[in-house]
């Protein structure tokens, strides 16, 4: 074993042509214990010393006048025998360190100094010089035993056992371990009872046939030059116990004697140290420093192996070339320090914008490269391009300071181009130049050809972002109208582009740029504050309160907030908050569901509605349905175009407003274009609809116009006659009459008021009341006494209570017998009557067109009777 004490009196030179090196190394070894050290500033005298003086280190400066590094390198080599020089480097350039290793040296160390980093590479070359100087007489000592006799290797078990090289002994026939020492067992986590008897394929030593072919070999080696170690160092992996690699170096000797079985031994040493050397360094000749991408060396291979296989596959392959539009004037304002601070948050970002099979790679300075893989056509190109300008559009956070940029791309495609990587690259950095030369922020294919569709979508996108601006942007509105009143129920808020010396664009040719390019997030914000101002006019005009409908788009979640959005617009207009719907898409809804879900529970919680838009055509979850605070499903389209010809779309249909109306939810139908889709919609207990046949998408002058006209769709052919929401309040405070009346005029009801039970028997017989609101405690008779005789008389009706009074038993007895629908208590909260109210008339109208009695207990009824 190496000890304590031969490491410190082991021989070291240090060779340095500065006095103050040689000074400061001299004084950190003798400081730390070693007392065999010798110095020199005159490389020259190097291989003279090291012949007299063998020594055990050479701690070698690589740049020195008179004598380089490497020339004392090349001197020192006939004096060792070995294949590796007893050198320590000294250097601060990475090429020197390489070339340095490929010429023999151990390891290197770099400028300025790490005193321990510099202590622990000295100990660690000392300790394998010792044990490698120990190992080599150990083993001509132990070659000459085995020689004598095999059976008498135990007595050597020490000596085996000191080195920190694994040593193995196989059976040349049968390849079995027969014996191993102590740095074999430590290397392969093996105690030798279970090592020996192993095959040695089961450890990575090599199969049996390979083994014996090696054992040939060796034998007509020894035969031709006399016994020695094989000529050949290999290195290969052997397998530890817990099935981890293990790479070593590793030589075979063939140890024959008369009479006996010959024996293979094995000397095997870890070089898991020098092969991550290996593999920084070839890292760092391959990958950019400063961003950790490929860099263009290995940006070249890689885009030749994606062309290579895209060959044989009838790929495309499209490399964008990147430069960043001004970065000059970031590195002169804010140091170069912040500057490459800026590109490795730039290449960060570029990195989320590409799949995991495409590439990124840097080129230089501020210039990337992106290789993409794609089947189809160069529209994943434009994408790509897009989504790398919009990465930049965020600005970078340096040290303080905010930094936007933007990008000029070109693009270059495989096969159409060209068909190697280096004109391939070639030419799309000359679209790049294109794209500068055209106003920067922009890209460019070199194909002519293919420019023109990208220009028109630029000037598309760039008319967009001047829109904005330039108040081009305006909403027309479609009325929605109720199925069972046959009036307008609110309308809903449509998007388009008054575009200079276009017209009126719709938004099927502009809105996919908006989400493209994220301009939606800006728009969707645009929307809801115009829509609110419109309802604001409204409201303070002789059209008075109308409910809007808004589409929110999936990005307006993510990238947005819309809850503030949304808060600020009805403050700002001061519109009431009942008066906003919000329609999302079921991709809006599961987009990011955690955040969706706080964010409409908070708006829905100041009175706003929510709907979800082309249902039927996402994920149609019922567990989503529960999850989320819902209003309404709105029926796509698709479903209703041919609702009246097409039988899976009429049971698609009727089974959505089955279900929504099982959830408590309202339904309504887009697309309505014909009075037999109507009827049929109608029949099916649809709540409401919208579409060409009573209505196109207006201006808000026309929709006023529309409104204020009062009209509204045909009666229904079913029901001639039928007659108009009403709604009976009954309580003996004229105030209490006063308020709910006026809470309620705003929603369409015909409102008749009773101060006594008795004027309130009145009203019933003169007017078709579906609806009472009745006070629990009036002079002469109770609520609950009156709603009872109204339910012998009138039992279609909905009977609800309102009152203070808190004494509940008479309000028990009366709702398990059926004669009341809800009870709520005063004071009351204004949206949330509403709300209920609302849902009573619904309740109502569905237990009506379906033809069941309005006194059989329903589902509420039934959850009411679980109170007692």
């Amino acid at each position: 074993m190496i000890s304590q004490t031969d490491i410190f009196s082991a021989r070291i030179l240090i060779v340095d042509d500065q006095p103050v090196n040689v000074e400061l190394l001299e004084y950190l070894l003798r400081s730390t214990g070693y007392t065999a050290v010798s110095a020199t500033t005159d490389p020259r005298v190097v291989a003279g010393w090291h012949a007299e003086h063998q020594y055990d280190l050479i701690i070698l400066d690589m740049q020195m006048p008179n004598m380089t590094g490497f020339e004392v390198m090349e001197a020192l080599k006939p004096l060792e025998t070995d294949a590796w020089l007893p050198v320590l480097v000294v250097t601060a350039q990475p090429d020197h360190k390489i070339k340095a290793l490929d010429m023999g040296a151990r390891d290197f160390v770099s400028k300025p100094f790490d005193p321990v980093e510099v202590l622990t590479r000295i100990r660690n070359m000392l300790e394998v010089r010792l044990l490698h100087r120990e190992t080599r007489h150990y083993n001509t000592r132990l070659e000459q035993t085995v020689r004598e006799r095999t059976a008498e290797l135990q007595r050597f078990r020490s000596a085996m056992d000191a080195t920190a090289d694994a040593i193995f002994l196989l059976d040349a026939d049968s390849a079995d371990v027969v014996d191993v020492n102590d740095g074999a067992c430590r290397m392969l986590g093996y105690p030798r009872s279970e090592m020996l008897g192993q095959s040695a394929s089961r450890i990575g030593l090599g199969s049996p046939s390979a083994l014996r072919d090696q054992a040939e070999r060796l034998a007509a080696y020894t035969a031709a030059i006399g016994p020695a170690r094989a000529p050949e160092l290999l290195e290969q992996d052997l397998m530890r116990r817990d099935l981890i690699a293990v790479p070593v170096e590793l030589y075979w000797q063939l140890l024959q004697r008369a009479g006996q079985p010959a024996v293979l031994l094995g000397v095997a040493r870890d070089i898991s140290e020098r092969r991550q050397s290996e593999e920084l360094l070839q890292h760092m000749a391959h990958y950019d420093s400063l961003t950790g991408l490929p860099n263009r060396t290995l940006f070249f291979q890689t885009l030749g192996d994606a062309i290579t296989l895209a060959q044989d596959k009838s790929w495309r392959i499209v490399v964008l070339f990147i430069a960043l539009d001004r970065f000059k004037n970031i590195n002169d304002s804010l140091g170069a320090a912040l500057g490459d601070e800026l590109l490795r948050q730039f290449s960060n970002r570029l990195v989320q914008c590409v799949r995991i099979r495409d590439t990124v790679g840097r080129m230089g300075g501020d210039e990337f490269a992106l290789i993409l893989t794609m089947t189809r056509d160069q529209q994943d190109a434009v994408h790509t391009a897009n989504e790398v300008r919009e990465a930049l559009r965020l600005p970078f956070d340096l040290d303080g300071h905010q930094a936007v940029l933007s990008a000029s791309i070109g693009i270059a495609m495989y096969p159409e181009d060209a068909t190697d990587p280096q004109t391939l690259v070639k030419y799309a950095d000359t679209a790049m130049e294109r794209a500068k030369q055209a106003g920067r922020d922009g890209y460019r294919f070199f194909t002519a050809g293919m420019n023109v569709q990208v220009l028109a979508r630029l000037d598309m996108e760039l008319a967009l972002r001047r829109a904005l601006d330039n108040n081009e942007l305006l909403l027309y509105y479609q009325p929605k109208v109720n199925l069972h009143s046959g009036e307008v129920a609110g309308a809903e808020a449509l998007l388009r582009w008054q575009r200079p010396g276009f017209g009126l664009v719709y938004p099927a040719e502009f809105v996919p740029v908006l989400e493209d390019t994220g301009l939606i997030v800006r728009v969707g914000a645009w929307i809801v504050d115009a829509a609110c101002r419109q309802i604001g006019a409204w409201l303070r005009s002789d059209v008075g309160p109308v409910r809007v409908a808004v589409n929110v788009a999936s990005r307006q979640f993510v990238e947005g907030d819309l809850e503030l959005t949304v808060r600020s617009a009805l403050l700002r207009h001061d519109v009431p908050a009942e008066l906003l719907e919000l329609e999302l898409t079921e991709t809006a809804l599961m987009s990011n569901t955690e955040r969706t879900i706080s964010v409409l529970s908070s708006l829905k919680a100041i009175g706003i509605k929510v709907a979800i838009d082309d249902f039927g055509t996402g994920y149609s979850s019922l567990a989503y349905l529960q999850r989320f605070p819902i209003d309404k499903l709105k029926i796509d389209i698709a479903f209703v175009r041919d609702i009246t010809t097409n039988p899976n779309d009429a049971a698609i249909a009727q089974a959505i407003i089955s279900m929504a109306h099982s959830l408590k939810l309202r339904v309504i139908a887009e697309g309505v274009e014909t009075r037999a889709q109507l009827e049929y919609l109608r029949r099916s207990r649809c709540d409401e609809i919208q579409g060409y046949y009573f209505s196109r998408p207006v201006a808000p002058a026309d929709l006023a116009e529309l409104l204020a006209s009062g009209r509204g769709l045909p009666p229904d052919a079913a029901h001639p006659g039928k007659p108009a929401q009403t709604l009976l309040i009954v309580d003996d405070d004229v105030n209490v009459l006063s308020s709910l009346h006026r809470l309620f005029r705003r929603d369409g009801y015909q409102i008749l008021t009773a101060a006594t039970p008795g004027e309130g028997f009145e009203m019933l017989a003169l007017h078709a009341v579906q609806v009472i609101v009745c006070d629990q405690r009036m002079p002469g008779m109770s609520g609950t006494e009156f709603l009872s005789k109204v339910k012998e008389m009138y039992p279609e009706t909905i009977r609800i209570i309102l009152s203070g009074y808190t004494g509940l038993d008479a309000v028990l007895d009366s709702i398990n017998r059926g004669a009341i629908y809800r009870f709520y208590t005063k004071p009351w909260d204004d949206t949330q009557l509403r709300d209920n109210i609302r849902l009573a008339f619904h309740h109502y109208w569905l237990m009506h067109g379906s033809g069941r009695h309005a006194g059989q207990p329903d589902e509420d009824v039934t959850a009411l009777q679980e109170v007692k």
